[in-house]
């Protein structure tokens, strides 16, 4: 649909209108920020809470995406949504460039977070027996401190350059040239960023875990041979002990399957959009769509949403950890609510012998 078309019109707060497509998207950043909110805090409540958790190593790159996660929720998303709403720089240009800064550091930091998650697994699956000498808490914080690093050099060049600020497109305030005379740097610039951020953390993601997928097939089907020979000798067996031994050797062949696939998939579905938006833009040939480009920034965002349930929630530890706080939580308010109905009760003898 043209971006002039709309099906309907809302009034905002500063007495435009808003077509019916803002408003849905509106309301999907606002949604994006309350789970991400939400889900990004439980991740941190578990780090905080497990001290099996805080022991491991890939915990410090899982905290240090969260925090990107959570930053990112709070400052930029809600930025956005003021963006979709009064269509002009909230706070001003100098609070815009401040959060266009962040928003590149950002989400640059949290894809090579997930590269270097990608790579702390491969190793403890290609070389388990040497795990523990090559990815040590020390390593860890070198490669912690390169992500930084690499991550903040574009947005410091971007701002010297005054490549930073409101993009209507987006509705955010993220790389921006204003100038003409400037448009093949930035061009080139971009190019550069993309290609140094997204393609090179999908580069890791894809060669470590391949890696860690071929090795996973390989011990599955060590155990399909021993699990097949065994149901050959135990002639004796049940018939459904059998069904259920195959279902089992079908399930553990998929399960390694299905974790990668998440993780490669989840990364290339919110950033692929946006990153290829960003290049198709930078051509000037194909028109893109105003609602298409915030779309797209809402599939990055999202990448927040996805993340502690990709790399944390979803996985064993993390629910076992929150079922101890629940449980001690319980516990607790059995413990008062006893406490309240003992004092209670002593009070009412005491009344009744007086």
């Amino acid at each position: 649909m043209p971006a002039g078309c709309s099906f309907g019109n809302v009034p905002p707060v500063n007495g435009g209108t808003m077509n019916i497509w803002e408003v849905i998207l509106a309301f999907l950043i606002v949604v994006l920020i309350l789970v991400s909110l939400l889900s990004n805090v439980l991740v941190l409540i578990c780090f905080l809470y497990s001290t099996d958790i805080r022991k491991q190593v890939p915990g410090l790159f899982i905290l240090n995406l969260t925090f990107c996660n959570l930053l990112m929720t709070v400052l930029n998303m809600p930025l956005t949504l003021a963006g979709i709403i009064y269509k002009t720089p909230p706070g001003g240009d100098q609070l815009c460039q401040i959060v266009g800064f962040l928003e590149t550091f950002l989400t640059t930091n949290s894809m090579l977070s997930m590269a270097a998650l990608s790579i702390d697994r491969w190793i403890a699956v290609v070389f388990p027996l040497n795990y523990h000498s090559k990815m040590r808490y020390k390593d860890a914080a070198l490669i912690l401190s390169y992500t930084w690093l690499h991550s903040v050099s574009f947005p410091i060049v971007a701002t010297s350059l005054s490549w930073v600020g409101f993009h209507h497109l987006y509705a955010s305030c993220t790389l921006y040239n204003k100038r003409l005379e400037d448009r093949t740097q930035f061009m080139i610039f971009t190019g550069v960023f993309h290609s140094l951020s997204f393609i090179l953390s999908l580069v890791v993601l894809c060669f470590t875990y391949l890696k860690v997928l071929k090795v996973a097939r390989f011990h599955c089907k060590r155990i399909d041979v021993i699990t097949m020979q065994t149901l050959v000798l135990l002639v004796d067996i049940h018939p459904s002990v059998r069904e259920r031994c195959l279902e089992e050797q079908k399930r553990r062949r998929q399960r390694a399957t299905k974790k990668i696939s998440t993780f490669i998939g989840s990364f290339v579905l919110c950033f692929a959009p946006y990153v290829i938006t960003r290049l198709v833009e930078l051509s000037s040939i194909v028109p893109i769509n105003a609602h298409w480009g915030v779309i797209s920034k809402c599939l990055a965002y999202s990448k927040a949403v996805s993340d502690p349930f990709v790399y944390s929630l979803l996985r064993h530890q993390y629910k076992k950890t929150w079922k101890d706080i629940i449980n001690k939580m319980l516990k607790r308010s059995s413990i008062n609510s006893s406490a309240l109905t003992s004092e209670s009760q002593s009070r009412n003898i005491l009344q009744a012998n007086e």
